[in-house]
């Protein structure tokens, strides 16, 4: 009778747990972010995060043709009742505007610890690294090496067919980051003028970086404007096609840094931290120029990539607070311009 009583009051317990411990938070962890790192590369990098934390990684991608100003909107109307943790971009403009609105949260990654203060926001709201840069793009079978652009003032060369040029829409994205970048540089009426022209000259003017990319390689316009990690996507498949740093012997060119940063109040602020800590290592910040998303480190790497030239890259002297004061006028005028 007394191993029965005893059987069967293992048996109660065992049940009890059964019935407790669920609620009593074994369901496995989890954490959410919002990217637009192109999903073709932050998917394989969250899928690897979640093999070797168990944290469940929940992403959010972007559109292509509102990039990170969907999902940096999204986080702002969600502020009341966030349901992201983590805010990781492909630019800082965005970021940055979220840091203003108040829906980003202090977190200093251990990870970061060697990035310089230049990729640092002042509050420790967000942390950049991993730049990319913008390049003009070449078809090889189109124009030979004397034709070459070499800067982005070759778009409105009277001696170039304005149908064989391409750019993105100067509104969203990396684009309007680059427009943002040189009103800070050549002044307001200055840079207005250089969109102005590119409109009036009927550049084609299309829905993101990928898409002047394909347009490039399929030989549908000669030359266009794009981002390093779509052009390299390009060379390494083999396309008939040259990526060219513009403006190397004057202004030089933008390098944009990814950012990363934690969302405040979000649901999983602990896995946050983790994630965070991942994404900012040097470790990640290499993984993502041999991937080819990321192409100009911001700490010593030892790391080549075939697409692009060798040597020091040649960054326009703006910093990125100068190129956000900007942001506004330039999404009003670039819609005046392009839209209305």
């Amino acid at each position: 009778m007394k191993v029965a009583k005893r059987a069967s009051v293992i048996l109660c317990v065992v049940l009890l747990s059964a019935l407790i411990l669920p609620a009593c938070g074994t369901k496995g962890k989890e954490v959410v972010i919002y990217t637009s790192v192109d999903q073709i590369f932050a998917e394989d990098i969250l899928k690897e995060f979640e093999e070797e934390t168990g944290i469940k990684v929940k992403p959010v991608f972007d559109v292509e043709a509102t990039k990170t100003v969907g999902l940096a909107n999204r986080v702002i109307a969600e502020k009341n009742k966030p349901q992201a943790d983590v805010f990781w971009s492909g630019e800082f403009i965005m970021t940055i505007v979220l840091a203003n609105e108040g829906v980003l949260t202090p977190y200093t990654s251990p990870s970061a610890s060697d990035i310089p203060a230049i990729y640092k926001d002042p509050d420790n709201l967000w942390t950049g690294y991993a730049g990319r840069a913008r390049v003009i793009f070449v078809n090889t079978d189109l124009l030979s090496p004397e034709e070459y652009p070499t800067s982005i003032f070759d778009f409105l060369d009277p001696d170039r067919d304005p149908s064989q040029m391409a750019i993105a829409q100067p509104m969203f994205g990396t684009t309007m980051t680059q427009a943002a970048a040189l009103y800070a540089y050549l002044g307001e009426e200055e840079a207005r003028d250089f969109f102005e022209q590119i409109k009036a000259r009927g550049v084609k003017v299309v829905d993101g970086n990928s898409v002047t990319r394909d347009m490039v390689a399929a030989g549908q316009v000669a030359f266009a404007l794009t981002d390093t990690d779509d052009a390299c996507i390009s060379v390494d498949k083999g396309d008939p096609v040259k990526v060219i740093i513009p403006d190397q012997d004057g202004m030089g060119t933008l390098v944009i840094p990814n950012t990363v940063a934690m969302v405040r109040g979000g649901p999983n602020p602990e896995e946050a931290k983790i994630l965070i800590d991942y994404l900012l290592s040097k470790e990640m910040e290499k993984k993502l120029i041999d991937r080819g998303w990321s192409h100009i480190p911001v700490r010593p790497i030892d790391i080549e990539t075939a697409c692009i030239p060798m040597g020091e890259i040649k960054n326009m002297n703006v910093t990125f607070e100068e190129i956000f004061n900007y942001r506004d006028i330039v999404n009003q005028q670039m819609t005046e311009i392009f839209v209305k």
